[in-house]
């Protein structure tokens, strides 16, 4: 248990540093889509191996596809919602979509470490922390145009608050599920995970730094299938 909370504090810590990275005005846009970019190439190989193809051994196939697809579609509407309430590119619309982001992020993060080593969930939280953390920069950089940067530091931490429990109840309250309905809740959570990459990671990231991106990616990939085979 001490590991689940000091991984979940890691993860979510990654938010507020961000946040006041970004608050101070020191951030260079290239470098903030290389590390989302990064992040976003480990987050595919992390969310196939950790979350989605574990459960191809014990469900059937059509079960998977299901939750897999169901959960992208649920991220996406979501996703769409708030872009079109609250608007997705300043203020509260952009820390909504990034805290929705993160989510499914993090609530398969806590599945993920059911169970688990450190070993065996180093590619999906370190890859979530690499991504928590420019998100969060380029999201306080926006918000500091119409707050001050106590008052987006604090809403910061209260997302990294809300993540942080996300985490801790995907652990917790799933720690008794069996093996196959654990496994495609994995699959859920996955689904979403990748959504959130075609919508907002990868657009993101190659509006920033534009074709390093593709190379940032690439080497995102790498790093985490590295991680993977320590496991």
């Amino acid at each position: 248990m001490l590991l689940t909370v000091l991984v979940i504090a890691v993860v979510s810590a990654a938010l507020i540093a961000g946040a006041g990275w970004g608050a101070s005005g020191k951030i260079s846009p290239r470098v903030e889509g290389f590390v989302i970019a990064l992040a976003g190439g480990a987050l595919i190989v992390s969310s196939v191996l950790e979350l989605v193809e574990p459960a191809t051994g014990t469900a059937p196939l059509w079960a998977v596809v299901g939750c897999v697809l169901a959960g992208a579609g649920v991220f996406v509407a979501m996703d769409r919602l708030v872009a079109r309430r609250l608007g997705s590119n300043s203020g509260g619309g952009l820390l909504a979509a990034i805290t929705l982001d993160g989510v499914p992020e993090n609530l398969a993060l806590g599945v993920a470490l059911i169970g688990a080593g450190p070993l065996q969930v180093a590619s999906l939280s370190g890859s979530i922390f690499l991504s928590n953390l420019p998100e969060a920069a380029g999201g306080a950089r926006e918000m500091t145009q119409q707050r001050s940067r106590w008052q987006v530091m604090a809403l910061w931490a209260g997302a990294a608050v809300l993540l942080s429990l996300s985490a801790l109840a995907g652990n917790l309250l799933l720690a008794g599920v069996p093996g196959t309905a654990l496994g495609l809740v994995r699959c859920v959570a996955g689904g979403a995970v990748v959504a959130s990459l075609a919508t907002e990671v990868f657009p993101q990231a190659f509006k920033e730094e534009s074709y390093m991106a593709g190379f940032a990616t690439a080497l995102g990939m790498v790093l985490a299938i590295g991680l993977d085979q320590l496991g």
